[in-house]
């Protein structure tokens, strides 16, 4: 029998390397930029065109390579970062494992030209799905550049996986950002399409933070550091009022290596627990100085997972690091002392104490046993029938007005007068006819719908009644209103008298930019203003002006969450849109609200499930409850 079992070629065992690898153009961004980041070069360049698709190339003014090493350099596990098994216990290095450039070698074509420091001449490669077509010598400044062109060029299944370009370009903007956040000591630049969209010299973390994210943190950030024989801890984080709705100004870095942990996250979400809302996420640039030997970088191929050999004294040090540089600098949770809004909406607050009233009740002889000396004690019994007998006026307010004339239950009209005194203690045996004799005379056909614990909604029918959820229904409705907008007639705009102005990061930035045509259909106008701020001239005329900057970002929030769902970025936009404005859970609804929401969402085309999937309303038959009570057949 013949042999069954071959070695793979090395243009075949890249490509599958280069799955794990190389995922998106990203991807190739992080590797050449810690490749730059190794060879010591204190100005790297980053140049994009078409979201990484057409060409993402790395300029560096590094050591350079050798003609040898330039060949080399995209073999399988070449690398010059370790030369033993004791080196992966002592790595310093962003790169050490010699997959990278052989992985993009075999899935892109690759153009490099590099010269060593006080090399009179340079090398050039070009490599065409890992076989290299042509080696040279070349005039070349010292450094390297390596270009990348037609991304999966040779694997059509993999490119039409690839998002849209907004979406790829903020893969590559956070990418950017997290190796430049790392390194602030060094020039960074980054240029799309022939604009160049940072611009980062050479300076302090705080520094670079600010040039990163914006000038509004330069009085907003507070210091932290921490040191110990096991590990230090240093950098920023931002002050309560700088927690946004929004994730994306969170970044850890370990041995400057940035490492996604929701781990440590936690740690640092539990030190702001009592500071800022429990949706918000505070800013922080974080880094822990540890010794290699206690943390293994070899678990997955982007090394941006790790692990510790103990996360415990890890977790422990990192929230308590934090909640002493917030002590430190009295970064403290305050107390509000505004009135409850139910407690302002009271007569008694609201309402100002006329002169006439106050010279009535200072005149009275109540009054004034409670306000002279010795009197407190005295009653004018002449006064008795009159006065006293009123006491309570004093404390009642409009006790005519239609609010406080009756109450109502559910469909039932009570006056106070007439109320039924029926309890168990002075009834225990009352039944259901006795209870009908006292209700019959007060009760009415009216069929009010009612709001349960102001999250659902209680509405009658025929058959018996239904149960809606408020801000499942409310999203349905927004859903079809805005997909009408963007297919047919575009939402009418409500200028803003005083434009704000709106700072997001760059990765937000890059994709509201690409997003402007469909927001301006929705109701939107918003103006590109430079250094990732933009102008917000005007909002949909049926939503409530005011915070657009929450608006806006709790809307990239839920954009973000949907963009991993298999719909198109219009579909994206309405979806987020319609869960973001979504009248919420513990909201109180008069019963005119509750009505037009009801006739609003049986006229949608899918009333019975919100966008997400989730049951707008349950119907529940009188067949049913009875059954439920033991009375049906």
């Amino acid at each position: 029998m013949a042999d069954i079992i071959n070695l793979l070629p090395d243009n075949i065992a890249n490509q599958i390397a280069a799955g794990e690898v190389i995922q998106r153009p990203a991807s190739a961004v992080k590797e050449l930029l810690e490749n730059a980041v190794d060879a010591g070069a204190t100005e790297i360049q980053l140049i994009i065109k078409d979201a990484g698709k057409e060409l993402v190339q790395v300029i560096d003014n590094g050591g350079g390579m050798s003609e040898t090493d330039a060949r080399m350099c995209f073999e399988r596990h070449a690398t010059s970062k370790i030369q033993s098994i004791d080196d992966l216990f002592q790595i310093r290095t962003m790169g050490f494992r010699g997959e990278a450039l052989a992985s993009i070698a075999a899935v892109s074509q690759v153009e490099l030209k590099s010269r060593k420091k006080g090399a009179d001449v340079g090398s050039y490669v070009e490599i065409d799905n890992s076989v290299i077509k042509k080696q040279e010598p070349c005039q070349t400044a010292e450094g390297t550049s390596i270009a990348m062109k037609n991304l999966f060029f040779n694997v059509p299944a993999r490119r039409n996986f690839l998002k849209s370009n907004a979406a790829e370009m903020r893969h590559i903007v956070d990418e950017f950002i997290r190796v430049a956040m790392a390194f602030p000591q060094l020039q960074f630049s980054l240029t799309s399409n022939n604009q160049q969209l940072f611009h980062l010299d050479k300076g302090s973390l705080k520094q670079r933070i600010i040039a990163i994210l914006g000038q509004h943190y330069n009085a907003r950030l507070v210091n932290v550091k921490e040191s110990t024989d096991y590990m230090n801890v240093y950098g920023f984080v931002g002050k309560p009022e700088t927690a946004k709705k929004t994730r994306g100004d969170q970044f850890f870095f370990v041995n400057n290596r940035y490492i996604k942990s929701p781990y440590l996250h936690h740690a640092v979400m539990s030190a702001f627990a009592d500071i800022i809302p429990a949706d918000s996420y505070p800013l922080y640039v974080l880094f822990i100085d540890v010794n290699p030997e206690h943390v293994d970088i070899n678990v997955h191929p982007t090394k941006q997972e790790i692990k510790f050999d103990d996360e415990k004294v890890m977790y422990a040090f990192v929230q308590a690091t934090v909640k002493h540089a917030l002590a430190q600098f009295n970064v403290t949770a305050t107390l509000d002392f505004d009135l409850d809004p139910s407690i302002q909406a009271l007569d008694a607050v609201s309402k100002p104490f006329t002169k006439q009233q106050q010279e009535e009740y200072t005149h009275s002889p109540l009054y004034k046993s409670f306000t002279q000396a010795n009197q407190a004690h005295m009653i004018d019994k002449s006064s008795n029938s009159s006065n006293l007998k009123h006491w309570k006026d004093l404390y009642e307010s409009n006790k005519n007005t239609p609010e406080t004339e009756g109450y109502t239950i559910s469909s039932y009209t009570v006056e106070p007068e007439t109320r039924p005194a029926v309890t168990y203690e002075s009834q225990p045996h009352a039944t259901a006819s006795v209870i009908d004799e006292r209700w019959q005379d007060t009760a009415t056909d009216q069929k009010v719908p009612v709001q349960v614990h102001q999250q659902f909604i209680l509405s009658q029918i025929k058959s018996g009644f239904i149960l809606i959820d408020q801000q499942a229904a409310h999203e349905r409705i927004l859903f079809e209103r805005y997909q009408r907008a963007l297919e047919e007639t575009p939402m009418a705009t409500q200028q803003s008298l005083f434009p704000q102005t709106l700072q997001l990061p760059p990765a937000d930035a890059v994709l509201i930019t690409e997003m402007l045509p469909e927001l301006q259909a929705l109701g939107y106008e918003l103006e590109p203003f430079g250094n990732h701020t933009f102008i917000v001239r005007g909002t949909p005329a049926d939503m409530q002006s005011g915070n657009d900057q929450a608006t806006i970002e709790g809307l990239l929030e839920q954009f973000k969450n949907f963009s991993e769902l298999k719909i198109n970025r219009r579909e994206q936009l309405v979806r987020s849109m319609a869960r973001n404005n979504a009248i919420p859970a513990g909201k109180i609804l008069s019963a005119r609200e509750m009505q037009n929401m009801i006739d609003e969402l049986f006229a949608c085309s899918m009333p019975n499930v919100a966008p997400s999937g989730k049951f707008t309303f349950i119907s529940f038959k009188l067949t049913d409850l009875a059954r439920m009570f033991e009375r049906g057949n």
